[in-house]
Parts: C-alpha cells; structure tokens; sequence
C-alpha cells in the first residue's frame, strides 16, 4: 500500500531546454562564487529563504527546477547571494504550471497514482531486505485504518497520523512495510515517528523521488487471528511545508475492511470545495463532494474497498 500527497512534475520536452539552461547558468554561478552549497544554504536562512542542500544540488544538476512559489522567492535571494544579476536565473525558468483543479484531476485522480517509478521503490525494498514484498503473498491483513492529514496556513502538508489494525494470517506476525510517497520531493523526506504499539526498523529514502521505505516492527508478534494495532505519523518541517497538491490518498494494492480519511485545514486555508474520490481497478473514477464540518476538516470512508486508489482533494 502506498500513500501520497500527490503526483509528481514531469518535464515535457518542451521544458527540456529551459531546466537545461536553468541548471547550467546556476552551476557556472556557484562556481565563480567559490561557495560550497552548504555555504550557500546557510546563506540563503539568513537571509529568510530556507531551501534545502538536496535541493539546490538537484536544481544545478536539472534534476528538478524550483518550482513552488516559496522555491521560486528562493531564487531572486539565491541571485543575491551569488551576486548575478537579478532575474538572469528566474528568466530561464518556464512559466509555472497550472495548479487548477482540472489539471490536479488528471493526474493524481485520474491517471496512475504513483508519483515514482516502480523501479525506484523496488530499490528501497530491496535494501530494507524486502525484494519480494510487491508480489508475495502477505499473512498480514489491514483490516482497519485512520488517517489524519493536517494542511497548515501556507497550503501545505503538515503532518499524516496513521492508525492501522491488522489481522495476523500466520503465526509469528511481527512487521509491517510502510511505503510513502512525498508529494513535493524539493522539500526533503517528513520526519517518521512511531507512536503506540511499533518502532521502526530499517528505513530507507530516496531523496529524488520522494520515497520512504520503512520497516514499523511490532511490540510483540501476533499469531494467527490475533489482531494488533499500531499509530504513526510523518511529520514535514516548516513554514513553508511541502506542497501537497491540493490531494491526499491511498493506493491500496489489497482489500481493506475499513478506511478512513480525515484532512483538516488551518482557519485560514479552508477550501472552497472538496471531494472524495475513489477508482478500483479499471472502473471509471467516482466522484463525491464533501461539506467542511465545523472543526475545519472533512472525512471519506471507504467500506470493503480495494485494490484502488481512494482520496480526497480540495480547490480554493
């Protein structure tokens, strides 16, 4: 099962170019500035811009390009500290995408979910001793689960608190397999915290794709028709926080009894509209609209749902 934020940018051709002479200009800049990025970064805090060294490392090797608003501030200060003319790295950068509802629709609802290649996740899996997890038959089943995502005042995610119940189909039952996508990966992998009942094993991120893999061991094992039930949370520092695209969901890849999704925003960013929507396997995309409650959030369930992809996005 995957969780995620959202999809991904991915560069059209005609955007090839423009990132190209981005990232050249910017790696001639560093180098005749003698500065390390981390100089750099330490920089740029002091003057209110917070980007991460990852960051600025992908951006000169066009890995990614700024992007978010927050990203593209960073760069007229980034200018500053490089003592370049202003606007000499921000004029190579396309204009920014639309960030409507209809193209958030296309891709993180209506298209395949994952916001990473499949080769990607593959490689975290196998180093956290898991080659096999995708296809073999697990003795671990999801029965129940509650997530809580938090948007904060700029828009973006805060933080995701999972609780989850499983249901032990063999004896010695001892580990679950977190997988999570980040939304935003400019923004640096969130913070994952056990809460009741697990701790984490082997983890594994990739920085580029904004992928977490980790191990949440149990307290004990459970064996066959016990149950155990375990809470977590992946917490983003900030402000700014990661960009989530205006989207929260699920993809399970097997049946769950019981999911439930919650997404409560600051009294500052309530939407105008949102939605639960939900696809399994080939059906065409359903669609529900929500109501805001009186705490600032909204809630979808899903009943006996899966494989699919079940979430809730949002418009301003």
């Amino acid at each position: 099962m995957v969780a995620g934020s959202a999809a991904d940018r991915v560069t059209t051709d005609d955007e090839e170019q423009p990132r190209t002479a981005f990232a050249t200009a910017l790696r001639s800049a560093i180098a005749t500035s003698g500065l390390s990025l981390d100089r750099i970064q330490a920089r740029l805090l002091a003057r209110g811009a917070s980007v991460s060294v990852t960051a600025l490392s992908y951006w000169q090797s066009g890995k990614r390009q700024p992007e978010r608003q927050s990203s593209l501030s960073a760069v007229r200060v980034l200018e500053e500290v490089l003592a370049i003319p202003a606007g000499s790295l921000l004029s190579l950068l396309p204009p920014p995408r639309p960030r409507g509802a209809s193209s958030r629709r296309s891709r993180a609802t209506t298209e395949q979910p994952l916001t990473f290649p499949l080769e990607a996740l593959q490689a975290l899996l196998e180093k956290v001793g898991a080659p096999n997890a995708l296809e073999q038959h697990h003795q671990l089943k999801l029965v129940g689960l509650h997530d809580l995502c938090e948007i904060a005042e700029d828009g973006g995610q805060r933080a995701v608190t999972a609780r989850a119940v499983f249901q032990a189909g063999a004896d010695g039952q001892d580990r679950w397999l977190l997988v999570y996508a980040q939304g935003d990966p400019e923004a640096g992998p969130p913070v994952l915290n056990t809460l009741r009942n697990c701790h984490v094993g082997r983890a594994e991120v990739d920085d580029e794709h904004g992928l977490t893999v980790a191990e949440l061991l149990f307290d004990r094992p459970i064996d066959r028709g016990e149950t155990h039930l375990i809470e977590y949370s992946l917490t983003n520092p900030g402000p700014p926080y990661p960009e989530c695209r205006n989207t929260h969901y699920r993809e399970f890849r097997r049946p769950v009894r019981e999911y439930l999704l919650e997404v409560r925003f600051d009294p500052g960013t309530v939407p105008a509209k949102c939605w639960q929507y939900s696809r399994q396997g080939t059906s065409p995309l359903d669609r529900k609209e929500l109501k805001p409650d009186q705490g600032n959030g909204v809630h979808a369930v899903a009943l006996d749902f899966g494989p699919g992809v079940f979430g809730i996005d949002w418009e301003y």
